[in-house]
């Protein structure tokens, strides 16, 4: 039982990363297996369907849905553009002749000489998959994507919003516990993953957007800080679809909290590097981690850091995911093998975490998340 616990954050300078780029819908690929792509590349495209619009044409021009074809001046599968003329009665000895006109750009879908209905469809929507990091192709989905695989620095956060975005970090405070105000947020910023302390506040948020930055990364947020943002409460549905003009990346978790040490160190000599973030979270079944992902083409023989997730073992770093000690980060200095009775009157296998304040704590193995790394 040495590995009931809570599946933990991976914060590691070296790891395989491996992202599947699919399409909503079949499509073609674009790129080869072995290729290396940019985090901006086009790997696969497809065209959504067109918005149908119905016409009642047939009600328009005052004639029994069985004449309608002999009215039509354009036929099925034709092009059409917005306000142009498809249909025309024949009028009275020629004259007093009544036009429709179609209200959108598209084509013609059907004409109906039973209900006197012509069906538009606007055109289709063009969609496109990229990369999102840069790597190479390291399995082709014929029709649907691709899979791209790289090694990187990794860094899953506890909580995010909004989608995938890319730029270079920009360490824009000198401690992890630093927080974060607007007047720090400045036109250097622009295009850049701005990486902050313990806390960010609306006010930072603002600033982000005003200025273009692509992203900010801190330890924690306050619920009245995305309310304020967002416009609404976060509920358990996943995150990531929001287009608020910046993502967000939260370390640790809610309320002001100090950036792991490790976590900031390791972004720190990330610096200047260019960095894929998404701030999608789930944290219902399917776990889905906000991310910070920086790929290392240097030295790619040297790497393959497996990260073991067999179990806890002495020595791993940790984080408390329930009170008491929410969020503190530790290292686990006991994994007694006997039951022992927790503050509930149930019996449950438990750790010894030594916090980084030096404090030691017994709680239960389901209570902390490892860092991973």
């Amino acid at each position: 039982m040495a590995h009931a616990y809570t599946p933990g954050l991976k914060v590691t300078a070296r790891a395989v990363v491996r992202k599947e780029r699919r399409l909503p819908l079949p499509g073609e690929t674009l790129v080869e297996k072995g290729q290396h792509v940019k985090g901006d590349d086009i790997v696969a495209r497809t065209e959504l369907p067109g918005n149908v619009a119905t016409l009642n044409v047939g009600g328009l021009l005052g004639v029994p849905p069985e004449d309608l074809p002999g009215m039509m001046l354009k036929k099925e599968g034709d092009p059409v553009e917005k306000n142009e003329i498809i249909a025309r009665s024949r009028g009275l000895f020629g004259l007093f002749k009544t036009d429709v006109r179609v209200p959108v750009k598209g084509s013609i879908e059907s004409i109906s000489s039973v209900t006197g209905q012509v069906i538009l469809r606007e055109p289709p929507q063009p969609v496109q998959v990229d990369a999102y990091i840069e790597a190479e192709v390291a399995e082709v989905i014929p029709k649907e994507g691709v899979i791209v695989e790289t090694d990187a620095s990794l860094v899953q956060g506890i909580f995010g919003v909004g989608g995938e975005v890319r730029g270079r970090l920009k360490m824009i405070v000198d401690s992890p516990d630093a927080v974060l105000s607007g007047e720090e947020i400045t036109e250097e910023c622009r295009g850049k993953v701005v990486i902050g302390g313990s806390l960010i506040r609306h006010e930072v948020i603002e600033a982000g957007i005003a200025h273009g930055v692509k992203a900010i990364v801190a330890g924690g947020v306050e619920d009245a800080t995305l309310r304020e943002f967002l416009g609404y409460d976060i509920g358990v549905a996943i995150t990531g679809s929001e287009k608020k003009g910046v993502t967000l990346v939260i370390t640790e978790g809610f309320g002001e909290m100090c950036m792991a040490r490790k976590t900031f160190d390791l972004l720190k000599t990330l610096e200047g590097r260019m960095a894929s973030v998404n701030g999608a979270t789930q944290i219902r079944a399917g776990v889905i981690r906000p991310e910070i992902i920086v790929p290392q083409t240097d030295n790619r023989d040297e790497i393959k850091q497996n990260i073991d997730e067999s179990g806890l073992e002495l020595g791993m770093a940790v984080r408390i995911i329930r009170e008491p000690k929410f969020g503190a980060i530790g290292k686990v200095t006991s994994l007694p093998v006997e039951l022992q009775k927790i503050e509930s009157e149930a019996r449950a296998r438990v750790l010894e975490v030594e916090l980084e304040n030096g404090e030691r704590v017994v709680l239960p193995r389901a209570n902390v998340e490892i860092i991973e790394g």
